[in-house]
């Protein structure tokens, strides 16, 4: 099992070219490639996974629309929210899905507790909530043993676009950011932190820290 983690930061980027990014990384990987885990920002966008529905777009308006390859319903990205993409060889560590879902999960439970707030997944709706308002949405995709898509992570964003969807399909859920609840107050800060808590909660023993994407995914 690689031990060791690739931690890569890439900024403020538009949605299309990370995902096909993405794609790339995971079909080129072979048995002694590392795990990575890619943190950024997106520019507005809302993104339709694999099961959704057309009727949970409710006014999209000027931002646009993306049908993407992750499993779940219509969410949306845009600046101020965390995005953490893991590229993992699941089958190599001898990890299941929903375990790996359960990790994430447990990951951001990890980090707002570190500010005194409880936060908690639910069974019935993959993400993680605080007083039933949605704080984190997640969305895998799993091929070959391998997992890309990942988790948002609002922290200090603005929520208005949410009205514009019913999110991850459900009408009337209340998305909730961290900064308004005393937990990180910037992305920056946030990713530093949930890092560490990625890292304990998926047992790697080390953490290489780059900036950019590979020269071969660009």
């Amino acid at each position: 099992m690689c031990s060791k983690l690739v931690v890569r930061n890439l900024g403020r980027q538009p949605y299309e070219p990370i995902w096909h990014a993405m794609q790339q990384f995971t079909d080129n990987r072979d048995g002694q490639t590392a795990d990575e885990i890619w943190l950024l920002e997106h520019d507005p966008v809302f993104t339709q996974g694999q099961a959704g529905k057309e009727e949970h777009l409710l006014a999209p308006g000027d931002i646009p629309v993306v049908k993407v390859d992750r499993g779940g319903q219509v969410t949306y990205h845009g600046p101020g929210q965390l995005v953490v993409y893991f590229l993992l060889d699941i089958r190599r560590r001898k990890m299941g899905v929903r375990q790996l879902v359960s990790h994430i999960e447990q990951s951001i439970v990890a980090l707002m507790a570190d500010y005194g707030v409880e936060a908690a997944p639910r069974a019935d709706a993959p993400g993680v909530y605080v007083d039933g308002a949605k704080l984190c949405s997640l969305g895998l995709r799993i091929r070959n043993g391998c997992s890309f898509h990942g988790l948002a992570l609002n922290v200090n964003m603005d929520l208005a676009p949410f009205l514009r969807i019913n999110p991850c399909g459900y009408a009337g859920m209340q998305m909730v950011q961290s900064s308004d609840l005393g937990g990180p107050q910037t992305v920056q800060d946030a990713a530093e932190k949930l890092t560490d808590c990625i890292l304990a909660e998926l047992d790697y023993e080390q953490a290489i820290h780059v900036t950019g994407l590979a020269k071969d995914y660009e």
